[in-house]
């Protein structure tokens, strides 16, 4: 079982809300949904829904409509983050509710900061409770922001606000004068904003307990003047002053670079209350300074110092309570990993010292998979990340390292690499690394994913590159991932003549120079499996000349058992298609085939396929093109053979039905085609009762059989076999059946 357990009940109740919307719901005139029937929801149910309807990516303008009924269905905390919400439906779905937060950060569908406090303070009664508020990427259109006397409704009119984030917007100096107004406000964050002046925040110097400030590229303040300002704020735990080191020129931030410096070297009476300090990213700290602010503050908790090159100062280690983020060891950069997800240029650094710290790491580590995983799902569309990240993936999950992870966790990793490969298609090596992680045995096999997808990706990248080894890599993979393929992704896939033409091409060039290796192999696999049951592949096999390169193969490859079967096993899936069989009837290429059945020194499991194809031709004699002594022929010999042949005690084929045995099953074939079927069906059977017992039920196999042993023209061999068969699933459902108490 996964270390999370499993989901929670309320979680699954919640996601089956989601999916049945439509169902629940009617429509208003306007097309927004209403719940058909409400009863009264318990108060955080009604918060989570909302979340989870957004987390679903179904929260827009029309499913939102249901919140509007504020008497059932009554939110306090609101997130519609990353969310389509236009400024009318937010007005009429979330504004009457007496919100304590809301976080409407990066909302798209043209929805303003502008709009939110203006339709947040048109509700007399969220003026008050609204404690807590998040307009992160949003544009805050200030301008707009009238009432219709003329006054500016501001950040002021929310006067219970406690926090406030306001990151990466274009909040300007006077809209800042207007949110520092706020009397109970103690938490404030305006990274990547456009603010140029900080003196507004000297009003609310008594209140203020956290400032988070990153990256403040227009900041125009003296240094002095800016340490003033930082010194007056007598309330502060928490400052954030760090700063974007990878695109900062050396002239940029060095005002705010020598405030650090001050800080960092100042009186314990400056900022007296600071327990947490960030200046992850400043250029010019000295490990010196850093001791001296550390050996002065006995209760701090937290320092950023990651890109600053002071993160190896001996003190910080000795500091049992103090979390550190920095490069200096592993608990440092794990720390950055968790703190840092939203900010990409700390995120590329710690992952540049996270891979390093890894290369040789030998024991499993899911919470730095998870750290990697957060920050690719944080930067989607960051190639810096995105490239390291991969390479941090191969890592913590190669050899036997996968194992031992939480599945849901491996599975949402191997998503996020799937996304990567179709995100940047271009670049090699961010496609190499995603390959090599998902080249694992246990991840094809055990791990659930979009296997047509991972396919479809490989296959594509396999089409422009070279490369032996991770050609060999990429063929294992497609080779696996089409044979875990349901039926109808198989078909879908199968229809894409390009796919065969790659895999042909492999099969060409390994037999141009007559090497048998793991990417022929797999080639040849992925081909087999791509054909079973589907006659649009086995055609395109034979328009892209399949068949006449597989004919060459089979006679230059005469003493590879493991090439002959699977060139065999794809004659096999041609041979079942009634259609394409005259593709077959070529006296060389039977007789070539009928020698393999005959050869005593041949392997067992090449002399079964090679049965097979011959049983299927001989089957439809009306069909048959060739000599009738070559017909008599294979029908004595299919039987003669098949009666040397020993059990096979190893899985060597599975069937995705028995529906291409039907007609050999009948009782008017001959002995030898029959007898090639009853014994592949109880070679199937011996091997796994359960799974082809009820298959043999359900597609009325055991019909026929029973048809076949009690005709009196069958022959004993094949009647023998066949009660064996109706034995063994007698047994087994005999094992599952309902049992008297």
């Amino acid at each position: 079982m996964d270390a999370e357990g499993p989901e929670a009940l309320s979680d699954l109740c919640l996601t089956q809300v989601c999916c049945s919307l439509d169902a629940l719901c009617s429509r208003r005139a306007d097309g927004s949904m209403c719940l058909s029937w409400a009863p009264l929801f318990p108060q955080e149910m009604v918060d989570q829904l909302l979340c989870k309807m957004g987390t679903k990516g179904i929260l827009n303008d029309t499913t939102v409509g249901i919140f509007r009924n504020c008497k059932e269905l009554r939110l306090r905390r609101a997130s519609i983050r990353f969310c389509p919400v236009s400024a009318e439906a937010f007005r009429l779905a979330l504004c009457p509710h007496r919100l304590q937060e809301l976080d409407a950060s990066w909302v798209s569908g043209g929805l303003t900061g502008a709009d939110i406090v203006s339709g947040l303070a048109s509700n007399l009664e969220c003026r008050s409770s609204l404690q807590r508020l998040s307009l992160n990427g949003l544009h805050l259109d200030w301008e707009s922001l009238m009432e219709d006397g003329g006054t500016h409704v501001g950040f002021s009119s929310l006067q219970g606000l406690r926090t406030l984030n306001l990151a990466t917007t274009d909040l300007t100096d006077a809209v800042l004068e207007d949110v520092c107004s706020l009397p109970q406000l103690e938490s404030l964050d305006i990274s990547c904003s456009a603010v140029s002046k900080l003196t507004a925040l000297l009003g609310c110097k008594n209140t203020l307990k956290s400032l988070i400030a990153h990256r403040l590229r227009q900041l125009d303040m003296s240094p002095a003047r800016l340490f003033f300002v930082f010194s007056q704020l007598h309330a502060l735990r928490h400052l954030d002053f760090s700063d974007d080191h990878i695109t900062v020129d050396d002239s940029d931030g060095r005002d705010g670079d020598e405030t650090v410096r001050q800080l960092l070297e100042g009186s314990p009476q400056v900022l007296p209350s600071l327990v947490s300090l960030d200046i992850s990213g400043r250029k010019r700290i000295s490990e010196a300074a850093v001791r001296a602010f550390v050996e002065a503050r006995a209760g701090l908790v937290f320092m950023g110092l990651l890109a600053t090159g002071a993160s190896s100062c001996d003190i910080l280690t000795s500091q049992k309570t103090l979390k550190v983020t920095g490069e200096a060891n592993e608990n440092q950069v794990c720390e950055a990993l968790r703190r840092y997800r939203d900010r990409e240029c700390f995120i590329r650094e710690a992952l540049i010292h996270l891979y390093n710290l890894i290369t040789d790491i030998d024991s499993p580590r899911p919470d730095m998979l998870q750290l990697v995983l957060s920050g690719m799902q944080s930067h989607p569309t960051s190639l810096h990340v995105h490239l390291v990240a991969t390479a941090c993936v191969f890592n913590l999950t190669t050899q036997d390292l996968a194992e031992a992870m939480p599945v849901s966790l491996l599975s949402s990793t191997v998503t996020q690499l799937l996304y990567a490969m179709k995100t940047f298609p271009n670049h090699q090596q961010v496609q190499k690394n995603c390959l090599l992680a998902l080249c694992s045995d246990y991840i094809l096999q055990d791990v659930p994913f979009d296997k047509y997808l991972a396919a479809t990706l490989v296959i594509n990248w396999l089409s422009s590159h070279e490369d032996p080894t991770l050609q060999r890599m990429a063929v294992a993979v497609i080779s696996i991932l089409v044979a875990k393929l349901s039926t109808e992704e198989t078909a879908q896939l199968a229809e894409d003549v390009f796919i065969m033409k790659q895999l042909l091409a492999i099969v060409q060039q390994k037999a141009m120079v007559g090497v048998v290796d793991s990417t022929l192999k797999f080639a040849l696999s992925a081909l087999w499996n791509l054909t079973d049951e589907m006659p649009t592949a086995a055609r395109n096999f034979i328009e892209c000349q399949g068949l006449e390169l597989y004919e060459e193969v089979l006679e230059s490859y005469y003493g590879e058992p493991s090439v002959q079967q699977k060139l065999l096993g794809l004659l096999n899936n041609i041979a079942e298609v009634e259609a394409l069989q005259d593709n077959l009837l070529e006296e060389d290429l039977l007789e070539h085939v009928l020698s393999l059945l005959q050869d005593s020194q041949v392997e067992v499991g090449v002399r079964y396929f090679a049965g097979g194809i011959l049983a299927q031709l001989a089957s439809r004699p009306e069909a048959w093109t060739l000599g009738d002594e070559l017909l008599s022929t294979i029908l004595k010999q299919l039987h003669a053979s098949i009666m040397t042949w020993s059990q096979l005690e190893r899985e060597m084929v599975s069937y995705r039905s028995f529906h291409p045995f039907c007609p050999l099953l009948q009782t008017g074939q001959p002995s030898g085609v029959q007898l090639w079927a009853v014994w592949a069906i109880h070679l199937v059977c011996s091997q796994n009762t359960s799974h082809y017992s009820s298959m043999l039920e359900k597609e009325g196999v055991t019909e026929l059989l029973k048809a076949l042993a009690a005709h009196p023209d069958t022959h004993g061999d094949i009647k023998g076999l066949s009660d064996s068969i109706l034995l063994m699933v007698e047994r087994h459902q005999g094992h599952t059946g309902p049992r008297n108490s």
